[in-house]
């Protein structure tokens, strides 16, 4: 059976969506949970983390993408 590839355009796009998608849950986690091991971060402070989350999320899903595709 012969399965289509994946264009990196999609791959991106898919990878991309995927990481939209948990921003809410990493940004809400970041702020719930760090408190629970006695760090208290702003919503300054967790915004930055979950945007450093969201761009290695958007890179590591890609890059998994194309990888798999290949194989």
């Amino acid at each position: 059976m012969l399965r289509r590839r994946q264009s990196r355009e999609m791959a991106f796009c898919e990878a991309l969506t995927n990481s939209v998608v948990g921003i809410a849950v990493s940004w809400v986690f970041t702020f719930t949970a760090l408190p629970l091991l006695g760090l208290e971060p702003t919503a300054a402070d967790a915004t930055i983390i979950t945007a450093c989350y969201f761009v290695l999320s958007v890179v590591r899903s890609y890059l998994l993408r194309r990888l798999f595709d290949v194989l």
